[in-house]
């Protein structure tokens, strides 16, 4: 369960929040019968709903990465989207877009090799300086080698990288959220915890590199 309360459709008195429980659910509480066309839980939707001017901000933060007024390569774009999704950790972000590229019709070895991008002969070097550049946002906070930079802008247009900036750290910002929040496939306790020592051991043990058997 996410970290958040959710808003059973029985509270939701916003428009917006109706809407989008209409469009996502049809006529049933997503609490109470959750699931979405997709496969997810559909929590993210619920828990943004307690703030609705915030869900409704980031509608239509959707709603722009899709307009056909974009004009940067939709196959860019979900790259670095599910770069970003990979490098943040998010499970829900990686997988959702996993399935965006697959709809674009990219191929599955290439889809695949989003995680090891960087000894992956499947991409182009166009998409390669894309990937290079969604490291050095999601990574490198924003830190970008000059060659890098260069090499976008080789092929890319001003208006091209402004759009591949900004839907890059959208979508950082929304894998750094759901993992906070423990959204959809971010509902999961983090793997990094201390492995039990051997009985007997003494953290001495560490230290004491010198010591001879007795």
């Amino acid at each position: 369960m996410p970290r958040l309360r959710q808003v059973s459709r029985v509270e939701a008195d916003s428009k917006i929040v109706q809407r989008t429980y209409d469009l996502l659910f049809g006529d049933r509480d997503p609490v109470a019968e959750p699931g979405t066309s997709t496969g997810t839980p559909g929590d993210w939707w619920t828990v943004f709903a307690l703030v609705p001017d915030v869900l409704e901000h980031a509608s239509r933060g959707f709603a722009l990465y899709r307009s056909p007024d974009r004009k940067l390569d939709p196959v860019l774009r979900e790259l670095a989207q599910t770069r970003v999704g990979w490098a943040k950790g998010s499970q829900f972000v990686f997988s959702q877009h996993c399935k965006s590229l697959r709809g674009l019709g990219v191929s599955e070895d290439r889809i695949a090799a989003v995680p090891n991008w960087q000894v992956a002969d499947c991409y182009t070097a166009d998409e390669r300086a894309v990937l290079a550049y969604a490291d050095c946002l999601a990574l490198q906070g924003g830190r970008t080698p000059e060659p890098v930079f260069a090499a976008l802008k080789a092929f890319l247009s001003d208006d091209e990288i402004l759009e591949l900036t900004y839907i890059t750290c959208l979508y950082d910002m929304h894998a750094v959220m759901s993992r906070a929040l423990r959204t959809e496939w971010d509902d999961r306790d983090d793997p990094i915890v201390e492995v039990a020592a051997p009985e007997g051991f003494s953290g001495r043990d560490f230290l004491d590199t010198g010591r001879r058997a007795e």
